[in-house]
């Protein structure tokens, strides 16, 4: 999606309407930088907002409507499993594919179109073929949206501007994914669980038409990658991919993401399961309000956690979130009232509002300066993927043989270590941002 390149006046401050207003996240980046306008970060915003929307028409929607349609739970697994294998392997790929792309608006458009085509896919073809297709498309194109999105807010705002725009990213994200369950949910009870996926192949194009009002110009390609502006240099002690994979800051936090998610991944699918056993009838709505309140504390805090994080420094953050996760897991172990369970989520919205900020923000700071921001975030996304995917193993494995209570219980020990590593082996990252 090619823009005109109209001339820009070097005179960095905000001149008219077009510029961003005070208050409103810009880089005073060198001569003849563009700052971000309103118009682009509002757009940034919306976006973001659609394509939790369309992101969200997959996932347990997916099952529901397979299921619907004849399919065998071993059909349904292989499917999912194909996803899954896709989105791990292609993570650093897809990192890859941002930081050597000349516009990450276009890598971000051709990435929606993809998933909104996979959509369509399942709408109109439910046979194994064409879902393993879609599956495969959907996968692949968000090894690529979720760097992308990070690449454009760094491009836009550069790393002193990264913790608050992370904090409106997280927001949106959150507050697309409530509007569209909701909305998805409803038109799957009243229509059927096709329409959910007519839905999301719908709401691809307000996702694109909002990535079209970030103007490409105002995005800093170079910046975007994780360079230093030249008068930064010094600042940037990285030397390229090399350079990069050297950081021992880089290394311990995907560690400690990897430690996250082997803790986090399993809990809300094991106290589904708890409370299915106590409480059938009301189940579905006590876990439906299981996953609103995390979303609802996300979308009200993570602006917050940025602008925290600024102040503060991230290990405390970092640190703040690992101990939430690890009394939400504690608490599993020992509440047992159905409503009760609901109440220990808050930790879990703490938790993710934290980290929804954290991780994209940790690594910017870990790679600023290499020209690899977005490998970087494939790395740590690769971490995250292990993770997750041992820790529903694992856990179920201990919930069969010695309990629910043990399986928590480990599972908040496992995020009690992420802690320690944090605390003790985690060096602040935030002070090359501030410098910055």
């Amino acid at each position: 999606m090619p823009i005109a390149r109209p001339s820009i006046s070097p005179d960095p401050e905000p001149r008219g309407q077009d510029r961003a207003r005070p208050g409103t996240l810009r880089e005073h980046g060198p001569a003849g930088k563009p700052a971000a306008s309103r118009q682009s970060l509002r757009g940034l915003d919306w976006f973001i907002f659609f394509l939790a929307d369309v992101q969200t028409g997959f996932g347990p929607f997916i099952a529901v409507y397979l299921t619907t349609q004849k399919w065998t739970q071993a059909q349904i697994g292989l499917v999912l499993s194909i996803g899954g294998i896709v989105g791990l392997i292609g993570q650093m790929p897809g990192g890859a594919i941002i930081d050597a792309a000349r516009s990450e608006r276009r890598v971000a458009g051709f990435a929606v179109a993809a998933i909104g085509c996979s959509a369509l896919a399942y709408a109109a073809w439910p046979i194994f073929p064409a879902v393993a297709s879609a599956a495969i498309l959907h996968a692949a194109a968000s090894c690529v949206l979720g760097p992308a999105i990070a690449a454009i807010s760094l491009g836009l705002v550069g790393p002193r501007g990264m913790a608050e725009r992370l904090g409106r990213n997280a927001r949106f994200a959150s507050l697309g994914s409530g509007v569209a369950a909701a909305v998805m949910g409803t038109c799957g009870y009243l229509i059927s669980s096709r329409a959910v996926f007519l839905v999301t192949f719908i709401l691809a194009f307000p996702t694109l038409i909002a990535l079209s009002r970030i103007r490409e110009r105002e995005i800093d390609i170079a910046r975007a990658h994780g360079h230093a502006d030249q008068e930064d240099r010094e600042v940037a002690r990285l030397s390229g991919l090399l350079g990069l994979l050297r950081q021992r800051a880089l290394l311990v936090f995907a560690l400690g993401v990897f430690l996250l998610q082997l803790a986090n991944a399993a809990m809300l699918p094991l106290m589904a399961g708890l409370v299915t056993t106590k409480s059938s009838e009301w189940a579905p709505m006590l876990i439906a309000f299981c996953i609103v309140v995390p979303q609802a504390i996300v979308a009200l805090t993570s602006p917050s956690v940025g602008a925290v994080a600024q102040q503060w420094g991230r290990r405390p953050m970092l640190m703040l979130g690992f101990a939430a996760l690890a009394i939400r897991g504690a608490l599993f172990a020992v509440v047992h009232d159905p409503y009760l369970l609901v109440a220990v989520q808050i930790f879990d919205g703490v938790t993710a509002a934290v980290f929804a900020v954290m991780i994209p923000l940790t690594v910017a700071d870990v790679a600023f300066g290499s020209g690899h921001f977005n490998l970087a975030q494939g790395i740590v996304g690769t971490a995250t993927g292990i993770g997750a995917s041992l820790s529903t193993v694992m856990a179920g494995i201990v919930n069969d043989r010695f309990g629910s209570a043990t399986a928590f219980t480990g599972l908040s020990g496992v995020a009690l270590a992420g802690l320690v590593l944090i605390a003790l082996v985690m060096p602040e990252t935030g002070q090359r941002a501030r410098k910055a």
